[in-house]
């Protein structure tokens, strides 16, 4: 009787050293096996933050209307509490109104391909030169192809970058796509965060145009930026190495693209609206009058797609610009542009 009692016992205890065994291991981390949807806020932003540029900022401070180097620093486009575009020289520089780092983003995506544009936005477009022109708002940026490999974020495929009205176009190193339409400009580095490798960008100082590193790159003084869902910082100085700048989804409710009829903020479909007070264009030949562009307004001046492509027509750009061993798809699951 004793013997078959023990029976249950003994197997009690071997229950509970397994129940103690996976206490005792850490768990499994599960991997994602679920596809993010660009027609999703949330996964927008994971995408956006998984690709989302280190970003290098040339500081020029010559000069007034270089604002002792912050006329560089990237911000918002209501900075200044306003959605109003012409005013936004004029309360550039102003304490009461700090330049909040501030990358604005949009996916759009197909069967085959996730297309991330990033915005980077600065009150001034100016110049410390007599021969030279400025304008109020100033907004290039860069947009980056994906492929949907079946991973959590997929694999970076290319990037077509904005600089004033010309495009260029970067790949990784070792990857498979080449030049088409358009020559393949350079190698688009990367450079290690957290989450991954993440691609490197750089914008000039003054007028803004931005390509891949180093093919513009700080020039003296400069500031060095990092993506973040959270923090918008302010570089504490004109040579600021690590400032963190906040992703601002250009789709959301109440953001960029729903203020597209907004006649105080853009002149124009996909062109802010800017003027000529607070002295932009003295000391120079002029001020330009509504002269920056949203990505729906982003235009080559002597590619084929049409202006606004590189937002609202990406699949279709990148199949005119390069040549792909896969099949890129041009029928999109989400595309709120088009």
């Amino acid at each position: 009787m004793s013997h078959q009692r023990a029976i249950p016992i003994i197997l009690s205890f071997a229950m509970l050293g397994q129940l103690a065994a996976c206490v005792d291991e850490p768990p499994a981390l599960d991997e994602t096996t679920a596809a993010l949807a660009a027609s999703n806020a949330a996964d927008r932003a994971q995408l956006a933050l998984r690709w989302a540029p280190v970003h290098f900022q040339d500081v020029d401070q010559t000069g007034s209307h270089a604002l002792g180097g912050q006329a560089d620093y990237i911000a918002a486009y209501d900075f200044d509490g306003n959605l109003d575009g012409r005013d936004n020289w004029d309360h550039a520089g102003n304490a009461a109104f700090p330049l909040r780092a501030t990358g604005y983003y949009s996916v759009v995506e197909t069967s085959t391909h996730w297309f991330l544009v990033y915005l980077f936005f600065h009150p001034r477009d100016w110049t410390d030169s007599f021969f030279d022109t400025e304008h109020e708002n100033d907004a290039e940026g860069v947009m980056f192809a994906v492929r949907r490999d079946g991973s959590t974020f997929g694999q970076l495929q290319a990037a077509v970058t904005v600089a004033h009205t010309d495009f260029f176009s970067f790949v990784p190193s070792g990857g498979a796509w080449t030049s088409g339409g358009e020559s393949v400009d350079g190698a688009l580095q990367m450079q290690t965060l957290a989450d991954g490798a993440h691609p490197v960008t750089a914008q000039q100082a003054k007028g803004h145009g931005l390509k891949a590193r180093p093919f513009y790159d700080i020039v003296g003084d400069g500031v060095v930026y990092f993506p973040s869902l959270t923090t918008a910082g302010v570089p504490t100085n004109p040579d600021d190495r690590n400032v963190s700048y906040r992703l601002v989804d250009i789709l959301a409710p109440g953001g960029m693209w729903d203020q597209r009829a907004n006649t105080s903020l853009f002149a124009s479909f996909g062109s802010f609206a800017g003027d000529s007070t607070g002295g932009c264009g003295s000391g120079a030949i002029g001020c330009s009058a509504n002269s920056a562009n949203a990505p729906w307004g982003w235009d080559d001046h002597d590619d084929g797609p049409a202006r606004g492509a590189l937002a609202s027509d990406p699949a279709g750009l990148v199949r005119a610009y390069f040549t792909t061993p896969e099949t890129v798809s041009t029928t999109y699951t989400f595309n709120p542009f088009r």
